[in-house]
């Protein structure tokens, strides 16, 4: 089949069909060649073409707002664009989507006197949904072309996704072209293969006859693996995750701040679990569909692990863009995650009945956790003084009324490898994965707590948010645990900084904290602790404080903190 050899162009020809589109006015130019070659040989799709891009884009909206289907318009670089605006805008008030497509040329030419050229990206920004702006496409042979072909799927799935999401309206995606223009492949693949994200956007609850359907796509045999990120507790959604892990073809992982609990079945530390899974087991245990909610995942493992399958992922929430981390997004459920997994678990729970045996899937996901935690446990340093012994001692003790924090960096790695189920709730501020602000924002999430809440932070964390030790809003009921090991532990554990020579000058950053000092002057009760002995020696007043906040400061080797990590989880 003869097409253009601008693979990226194709591509959005088989999104544009795959969503609807089924008439696309094209204005004539040479940087938009590819373009119009890819739209004018896919078979789904009417090219017509119109000289004038004001007249084009006009007629565009005509053509979309009787059929009530959305309709491309395609224009060369330059001003071109600049005369779909007044058609765009009308588009976007009447809520009419129209998909704006303009050639442009690579980002290095714009504004160096080449002709024709403009800053295209975002130019109409005030008058659409969406702008995307889709980079050069590398060589086929590049090392990065597979990236930036699953890039820019996602972004032009995305695009045509909020085009045609209520409310409707236009949406801007600018294309960058290289020379040459007019090259033509004569055994480019077959049109109708790009991979489609569908969204579920219900107005209220699934209708049974969805929920039904939705089941049947994970019924038995295919193996479901349910995997559970940060959010608020929620007693409704533990229940039904309870209910979907004792069927035979589920799994469910659940990290420590996604709060579901308590439930013994779930897959809890899953870094640790697939840490210890031989190579030869792996393949047995491989999801046919993964379902993923809440917020972004801590464990590096599971999203290299699955990102290498060929899986479909399905992602349930509120974001109002495609979640793909695994690369391999099928299915978008845009509603809340606690209004469509208690229905869901139902459904399948019906379907599958009669089909478990000891040997299922999820039975072999049992064994394989059991063993996983039973060889983990016997490599952690029982008598090795330790960031990893002292956070394990920490997980234990902590009363189950307590509320914990945690701080990015090694703290929510840590808490991750320890049972974590009985603990009241876990937040951390995972949204970006910085380490600025959160010793204040557990001091927020403190005063907002009848009850006690404990902040595990890194020295480094706390050093860099000192100035909230003086907040107004501490409270007696403020507990905070330091791992102080000498600066950035974690930056002595990633394979991308633990070798260089900068280390300890410029990542690790060994930190000057006088955390005795500090407490004093601040009115924290101050703990200290350096060996086993010690902890336990302070641990219960650190607990019963009542007068004022508490500090307690774990000093440990980073040395000997970072050996004992990269021993058990080799991040």
């Amino acid at each position: 089949m003869e097409n253009t050899d601008k693979a990226y162009c194709r591509e959005i020809a088989d999104l544009l069909a795959a969503h609807g589109v089924k008439h696309c006015v094209v204005c004539p130019g040479s940087r938009n060649a590819p373009l119009i070659v890819a739209l004018h040989r896919h078979p789904a799709l009417r090219c017509i073409s119109v000289i004038d891009e004001r007249s084009a884009a006009f007629s565009a909206l005509g053509i979309a707002s009787i059929s009530r289907s959305p309709v491309a318009i395609v224009c060369t670089s330059g001003s071109a664009v600049l005369n779909f605006a007044p058609a765009v805008a009308e588009a976007y008030y009447r809520q009419v989507p129209l998909i704006v497509i303009s050639a442009d040329r690579p980002e290095e030419w714009i504004d160096q006197d080449d002709s024709q050229t403009i800053r295209q990206p975002g130019i109409l920004a005030n008058i659409v949904k969406k702008s995307v702006d889709v980079q050069v496409e590398l060589d086929e042979s590049a090392s990065r072309s597979e990236a930036q072909a699953w890039h820019i799927n996602r972004v032009v799935n995305d695009s045509l996704i909020d085009a045609m999401s209520a409310p409707k309206g236009p949406v801007h995606i600018n294309v960058q072209l290289d020379a040459p223009l007019g090259r033509i492949r004569h055994d480019c693949p077959v049109s109708g293969f790009a991979r489609k994200i569908d969204v579920v956007k219900p107005s209220g609850l699934l209708s049974t006859a969805h929920v039904r359907a939705l089941a049947s796509l994970l019924a038995f045999p295919r193996k479901v693996l349910v995997i559970a990120g940060f959010m608020q507790p929620d007693d409704k959604l533990s229940r039904a995750l309870s209910l979907m892990a004792t069927l035979p073809n589920v799994a469910i992982m659940s990290e420590a701040q996604a709060n579901i609990h308590p439930n013994r079945s779930i897959i809890s530390m899953i870094d640790l679990t697939l840490s210890c899974i031989p190579e030869s087991l792996k393949k047995e245990l491989a999801p046919d569909i993964v379902i993923t909610f809440g917020g972004s995942l801590v464990s590096r493992l599971v999203k290299s692990w699955l990102r290498n399958l060929d899986i479909k992922h399905w992602h349930v929430g509120m974001q109002p863009w495609s979640v793909d981390c695994f690369t391999h997004l099928e299915k978008r459920i845009v509603m809340e995650p606690r209004n469509v997994l208690p229905a869901l678990g139902a459904a399948m729970q019906r379907q599958s009945h009669g089909h478990h045996n000891e040997d299922s899937w999820s039975d072999l996901w049992a064994k394989a956790k059991l063993e996983a935690w039973e060889r983990s446990s016997a490599m952690m340093p029982k008598n090795v003084w330790c960031d990893l012994s002292a956070m394990g001692l920490l997980m234990t003790n902590i009363p189950n009324t307590w509320n914990l924090q945690l701080s990015n960096g090694t703290a929510v790695r840590y808490a991750q490898m320890f049972d974590h189920n009985r603990i009241h709730r876990i937040d951390c501020n995972r949204g970006v994965s910085g380490i600025d602000g959160s010793v204040s924002t557990a001091i927020g999430a403190a005063f907002a707590y009848s009850g006690k809440t404990l902040l595990i932070t890194g020295d480094m964390s706390l050093q860099y948010d000192i100035s909230a030790l003086s907040s107004p809003l501490l409270t007696p009921r403020m507990k905070i645990a330091v791992l102080n090991n000498g600066g950035g532990g974690i930056f002595r554990c990633v394979p991308s900084t633990r070798d260089l020579k900068e280390l300890d000058q410029f990542f690790a950053c060994r930190t000057n904290l006088p955390l005795r000092e500090l407490a004093q002057a601040y009115g924290f009760a101050y703990f200290e602790a350096n060996d086993f002995n010690s902890l336990h020696a302070c641990w219960r007043p650190f607990v019963n404080e009542s007068e004022r906040p508490a500090l307690l400061n774990l000093v440990t080797d980073s040395e000997v903190s970072a050996a004992a990590l990269r021993k058990i989880i080799p991040l």
